[in-house]
């Protein structure tokens, strides 16, 4: 079964430069043992374009979709058994002080 952890990060979060190195190193350990499916790192909110549908139109509008104490800093998509092999995955994914990842099943039909 496919999820996708969400990493988040506080929105005032400053990168850590050895971040990047533990990440490299991360998706390789998983990536290894079978697991990874993709992942990468997301721009910052500032970069983002939101589109909208609102009374029969469709509005463009730079910047996030909402103001948030987080946001969304990069993702990975798994390949586990079940939730639970996800969820050990998901334990060891760097992350910055503060920061959290939300493990999401993809719907399979």
């Amino acid at each position: 079964m496919r999820y996708m952890l969400l990493i988040n990060a506080p929105a005032d979060a400053a990168p850590e430069p050895e971040m990047l190195e533990r990440h490299r190193v991360f998706a390789e350990e998983v990536g290894r043992r079978g697991r990874l499916v993709d992942g990468a790192e997301l721009a910052g909110p500032a970069t983002a374009t939101t589109l909208r549908r609102q009374g029969g139109e469709l509005l463009v509008t730079d910047g996030p979709h909402a103001e948030s104490k987080e946001h969304l800093g990069g993702f990975y998509v798994i390949d586990c058994n079940d939730l639970d092999e996800a969820l050990e995955v998901a334990r060891v994914v760097p992350l910055v002080d503060g920061g959290s990842v939300e493990v999401r099943p993809f719907v399979e039909r």
